[in-house]
């Protein structure tokens, strides 16, 4: 096995001396591949030249310019030891090598590329240099992005944050050709000899940046879905189809510009389309058409509701009615019917506030909503948020009620079901208002529901008040009724073939006691008028005020003439108005 690889190395050495290399790849061979003359050392005499000064036969020859290569050498370098010391020597085969620069002496042998760019000749930093600028040149390469319905987006490489990743290639250029043993760097030379050494510029792009100009300005083209809309009109229901919609896959898309661009920018402009996908529209006519079962329906009556009242019911069950609510959807109903408005169709009425009744744009709105969470409830839909008024309300049971507030109080669900549900609401002329939750029944025939109100305090309201207010005039008043507060909760209910199952707390309310509220006008320009009507206010007696202001009852000190004086404006004002049963 030895002799066998002393034999291997001693036909390589023979063929690297019999070739030439030209000295601009660093290495030359001598002219007489043997030196028959020479001894065992190099440095020996002999008849030939290997001892004269600067020939390839002499150690250290010249300026150190040369080493010798031997077939022991080449042997050891190809087998990684030499053989053992009792094997005899073969007869040295000479190549020469210039010595290896270093540092910025280094420079890249002919025939190498990064991509396009000729690197040959080059050290380091000019190599660097050469790669940069041609990765620069390809930012200002224009790129157009093809969105939805053919739109576009231009755009350049520089934008995206184009950069050369793999700058190792340099090292590596450098290292062609004159790094490794002699075979190896003879093998890279004579390579380039016949043909380039071609290393890829690799790029990439900074995907975030280019996520944010997909996401603003090429999904802006989006053409949304048209989901199937539902109505129900003198009992019959009607369906209108949805309609696709086309939206970009930001994700998708990133991924397809960015490996578009670094796989093939050339400096050529480029147009990319995006990754389009087919939106389809919630719900279809097969669907819509079987939502005629009944989940729940309530009524209420507003029969005490003066014309501005009647006019805010009327319109807040408009604005709900036909809303189709699939599942997972949520529905707010104050985000439905406001803003609380004139020109969205109310009109002033009472309400409540701190306690007090008042007028206000949407007065008795929450007689909507309320009537819409009875049915809800019966529906057995998720309730999402729900409050009950500050005082209690005589259209539906304590802890039956949800009381709306623009902004302040709301009222919202859930479909938790499987299929979409339409809400159907109405109010008539014999003032009563309806809401039906049309969808598909799953539950069992013989399953039902009851709700329960029960009272678990009752709070006696405080004594009577009578406030002042110098906005009215004096002489004029407005009374409140007393308001006993409650404790309360509500029950669900549930019965299979008539016998109770489950029992269920639905919420817990509790609603202020607030008292007899009488309130004074006093705005007058007489000092006299003034000072009776706050002398009277000071007693909190209501009967005695309200004499006092209707000019009725005589007070001390009290002329003719101040009496008939507050008659007079009492009169003119329509006297008392009085609020006897709750308005919201």
């Amino acid at each position: 096995m030895r002799l066998r690889k002393k034999a291997i190395a001693i036909m390589m050495a023979a063929a690297l001396a019999a070739l030439m290399i030209t000295p601009a790849y660093g290495m030359s061979i001598l002219d007489s591949p043997l030196n028959a003359g020479a001894g065992a050392d190099s440095g020996s005499q002999g008849s030939g030249n290997a001892g004269s000064t600067g020939s390839p036969g002499s150690a250290g020859a010249g300026s150190g310019e040369h080493n010798i290569i031997s077939p022991g050498k080449a042997m050891e370098d190809i087998t990684g030891s030499p053989d053992g010391a009792e094997d005899e020597a073969p007869a040295e085969v000479g190549v020469t090598v210039p010595a290896r620069s270093t540092g910025n002496d280094i420079r890249i042998n002919d025939g190498v590329y990064a991509g396009s760019v000729d690197l040959s000749g080059l050290n380091e930093a000019e190599a660097t240099t050469a790669v940069n600028s041609y990765v620069s040149s390809l930012g200002s390469t224009p790129i157009t992005l093809n969105c939805v319905s053919g739109n576009q987006v231009e755009i350049t490489a520089s934008s995206i944050g184009l950069h050369w990743t793999n700058t190792s290639i340099i090292n590596e250029a450098l290292s062609l050709g004159q790094a490794g043993n002699v075979i190896k760097r003879f093998k890279e030379l004579s390579d380039l000899k016949r043909t380039n050494k071609i290393y890829p510029v690799e790029m990439s792009v900074d995907e975030q940046t280019l996520k944010g100009i997909i996401a603003s300005d090429c999904v802006k083209y989006d053409v949304k879905a048209e989901d199937a809309l539902m109505s129900r009109s003198n009992g019959d229901f009607n369906i209108t189809p949805g309609r696709d919609g086309m939206s970009v896959n930001v994700d998708a898309s990133v991924r397809k510009v960015a490996d578009t661009v670094v796989s093939q920018i050339t400096g050529s402009p480029m147009s990319i389309d995006l990754e389009i996908e087919v939106v389809k529209p919630r719900g279809d006519a097969e669907t819509l058409s079987r939502l005629t079962d009944k989940l729940g329906t309530f009524m209420t009556r507003f029969y005490s509701s003066g014309a501005d009242r009647v006019t805010n019911v009327t319109n807040g069950c408009r604005l709900i009615n036909g809303t189709l609510l699939y599942p997972g959807e949520q529905i707010s109903v104050s985000e439905t019917i406001s803003p609380m408005t004139e020109e969205n169709g109310y009109a002033l009425a009472g309400s409540y506030l701190n306690g007090q009744v008042v007028e206000s744009f949407g007065g008795g709105i929450c007689q909507v909503s309320t009537t819409l969470y009875q049915a809800v409830l019966r529906a057995e839909l998720q309730v999402d948020e729900r409050y009950n008024h500050s005082m209690v309300v005589n259209y539906v049971d304590h802890s039956g009620d949800a009381a709306i507030a623009e902004g302040i109080k709301d009222f919202k669900f859930t479909n938790n079901l499987d299929n979409p549900i339409y809400i159907d609401g109405y109010t008539t002329p014999d003032k009563t208002i309806t809401f039906t939750i049309y969808g598909i029944e799953t539950r069992p025939e013989n399953r039902t529901l009851e709700f329960e109100s029960e009272d678990l305090e009752e709070i006696e309201p405080g004594p009577d008040r009578v406030i002042a207010d110098s906005s009215m005039a004096a002489g004029s008043t407005k009374k409140q009724s007393a308001h006993i507060g409650y404790r309360s909760e509500l029950y669900k209910i549930v019965k299979v073939d008539g016998v109770e199952t489950e029992r269920i707390k639905v919420n817990s309310s509790t609603y202020q006691a607030v008292p007899a509220i009488l309130t004074v006008g006093t705005a007058t320009a007489d000092p006299g008028v003034k000072a009776i009507l706050e002398s009277a206010i000071a007693t909190q007696d209501i009967e005695y005020c309200r004499a006092i202001a209707s000019g009725q009852a005589p007070a001390a000190a009290v002329s003719e003439e101040t009496l008939a004086a507050l008659a007079q404006a009492a009169e003119g004002e329509g006297g008392e108005h009085t609020v006897e049963n709750p308005p919201d």
